[in-house]
C-alpha cells in the first residue's frame, strides 16, 4: 500500500486534520472581511477608502483600528502561524508509520484543541485560559517533531 494514498488509513486521516485545519484558516479570511464591512471600518489601505457597493460612504476613520476586525485578524495571524508546523510535522510523522489510533488521537485533538483556541479568543477569554487551550496543540506539534527526528537520527 503506498503511503501517500487514502487508501492508507494514516494518509487519509492526516488528510482529514489537514484539510480541516485549511478551512478554518480560509473561512478567517472570510470572517474578516465580513466583519470589516460589518463594521464599516478596520480598513488597512488607503484605496480601501474609494466609494464602492459595499463602503458607499467611505470616511477616513474608516482606516483607524476596529478591535472587533483587529480580534479576528489577531486570531487569523494566531493560525497563520501555527497551521504550517502543523502540516509539516503531521506529514513528516506519519513516514515513521505511527499507530492509527495514536495519530488519529494526536491529529484529531490538535484540531479539536485549535478550535477550543478560536472559541475562547473569540469570546475575550483571558491569555491564561488560551495558553491552557493552546499548550495541547503545542505539545502535539513537539511530539510529533521529535518522535518523526528521533526515527530519521537512528
Amino acid at each position: 500500500m503506498d503511503r501517500l494514498s487514502f487508501d492508507n488509513p494514516l494518509f487519509a486521516t492526516y488528510a482529514i486534520a489537514a484539510s480541516l485545519l485549511i478551512l478554518k484558516a480560509a473561512a478567517m479570511s472570510w470572517l474578516v472581511v465580513f466583519r470589516m464591512i460589518g463594521e464599516k471600518g478596520g480598513f488597512r489601505s488607503p484605496e480601501d477608502l474609494k466609494k464602492t457597493l459595499t463602503n458607499p460612504t467611505p470616511n477616513p476613520h474608516q482606516l483607524d483600528p476596529n478591535p472587533r476586525v483587529e480580534r479576528l485578524r489577531r486570531i487569523q495571524l494566531n493560525d497563520l502561524e501555527s497551521f504550517p508546523y502543523f502540516l509539516v510535522a503531521g506529514f513528516l510523522w506519519i513516514q515513521t508509520q505511527p499507530s492509527l489510533r495514536l495519530a488519529r488521537w494526536l491529529f484529531y485533538g490538535y484540531v479539536v484543541t485549535r478550535a477550543c483556541h478560536f472559541a475562547a479568543y473569540l469570546t475575550a477569554q483571558t491569555h491564561d485560559m488560551r495558553a491552557l487551550l493552546w499548550t495541547p496543540g503545542s505539545l502535539i506539534l513537539i511530539y510529533m517533531a521529535a518522535s518523526t527526528l528521533l526515527t530519521a537520527l537512528f
